[in-house]
């Protein structure tokens, strides 16, 4: 194994993936953010497909004219087919409605049917109850996805971002695929030294005989903590949702059109609510926004998880616990950052902008207050595409 150090040498287990490693007080160039992989990827050869999924071809072109960058393509056989359809469950889930199923990390589920996308239908091995599960909280049993210490298709950046987080010890790692070579992997670790002090190193794994670790800079010590990600919706068909489903706890701030407030839903997942105040914009013409809206999944945006599209107007979307990026720098913890961390945070932007931009959409608002900011300095676009619904004349084109 080999850092940059040591990439000539020829007997080693792990290479260096590209030349440096990047540190915390250093410059260095942000790569691209993937989009969110909402399924499991199963297009490793050398790993056993458990469940038939059939890749596709080449890129889906999507209703916005652009490229459908989700990595899914298959198709996961259920019951009546000849695949195995056991998975297991990478984190703990609590039901939110009455066709939703509760459970825990470790436990073992047969999927009945795949064809909703994003919430599966399973049944749990170990209480026998069924229900619909959140696709991307589960992987197939004795797979790669199935192990903590893989991230699947993680980002170089966004990996640094994690392993250099607050209470990792050197040596702290995570495998990930290489975003260089094509079904190959990466392995990321936390390294330390006098000169550079905390950063990242990244070693792209090859296949030999010999299973040595030589030139690895540090012991693997601790497996990094993987966040449990957000479910792409509240739950199956949970769009347009009830106003008395909505319990407004704390207004976070207000503007000419709208009041933003911390609240819950269904008294179990906790949301942020925006209420349009009435005239805002014609719930018609919102309502069809809308829906183009809620099809923009990426990492780097604030998702749109569901809509009470009478009047007034409410925008039911992710909660962000640090609040817009203009309060975050003006007043909050922002103010200490350092340059490599604001370049950073520039960074999440525009790459979310960039996919906004390859799905031919346009924010038409995009500013400070529009960028919200949650742990481990994450930064995601918030409001695409309402500033051309609002009626005001503020957000008026006018020539002269």
């Amino acid at each position: 194994m080999g850092c940059v150090q040591c990439k000539d040498k020829e007997a080693t287990k792990l290479t260096d993936e590209r030349d440096g490693s990047l540190t915390q007080s250093s410059g260095y160039r942000y790569g691209t953010d993937p989009t969110p992989q909402h399924y499991p990827s199963f297009g490793v050869t050398s790993i056993p497909n458990y469940n038939n999924f059939h890749a596709t071809g080449g890129q889906g072109l999507t209703v916005f004219g652009g490229v459908n960058s989700s990595s899914h393509t298959g198709t996961l056989r259920t019951r009546g087919g000849t695949g195995v359809t056991l998975f297991v469950a990478l984190y703990d889930y609590e039901a939110r409605t009455e066709d939703d199923l509760s459970f825990h990390k470790g436990e073992k589920f047969q999927i009945l049917n795949s064809s909703e996308g994003d919430w599966w239908e399973a049944r749990s091995l170990t209480t026998g109850e069924t229900g619909y599960i959140p696709s991307n909280y589960v992987a197939p049993v004795d797979s790669i996805q199935a192990e903590e210490w893989y991230f699947g298709k993680l980002g170089r950046k966004d990996a640094e971002r994690q392993l250099l987080s607050f209470g990792n010890p050197r040596g702290t790692f995570l495998i990930r695929e290489s975003e260089t070579t094509k079904g190959a992997y990466s392995l990321s670790i936390r390294d330390w030294d006098d000169m550079k002090g905390d950063h990242v190193k990244h070693y792209k794994i090859r296949k030999l005989d010999n299973e040595k670790a030589d030139g690895l800079c540090f012991n693997l010590t601790v497996i990094a903590t993987n966040n449990t990600p957000q479910t792409v919706g509240l739950a199956k068909d949970a769009w347009e949702v009830a106003r008395d489903s909505l319990f407004l706890e704390q207004k976070l701030g207000q503007g000419c059109f709208a009041e933003v407030w911390r609240g819950t839903w269904n008294g179990n997942t906790k949301v942020a609510i925006k209420t349009l105040k009435p005239g805002t914009m014609s719930p018609e013409s919102f309502l069809e926004e809308a829906q183009i809206m809620k099809k923009l999944k990426h990492d780097k945006l604030v998702q749109l998880y569901a809509v009470v599209s009478e009047e007034p107007i409410y925008i039911v979307t992710e909660y962000m616990s640090k609040g817009s990026l203009l309060d975050f720098l003006k007043d909050g913890e922002g103010r200490a950052l350092k340059l490599p961390n604001l370049v950073d945070m520039a960074a999440q932007v525009a790459a979310g902008m960039a996919y906004i931009e390859r799905m031919n959409y346009i924010h038409r608002d995009l500013r400070s207050a529009n960028i919200l900011v949650g742990n481990g300095l994450i930064c995601k676009i918030a409001d695409f595409g309402l500033a051309r619904l609002i009626e005001d004349n503020e957000y008026t084109a006018r020539q002269g």
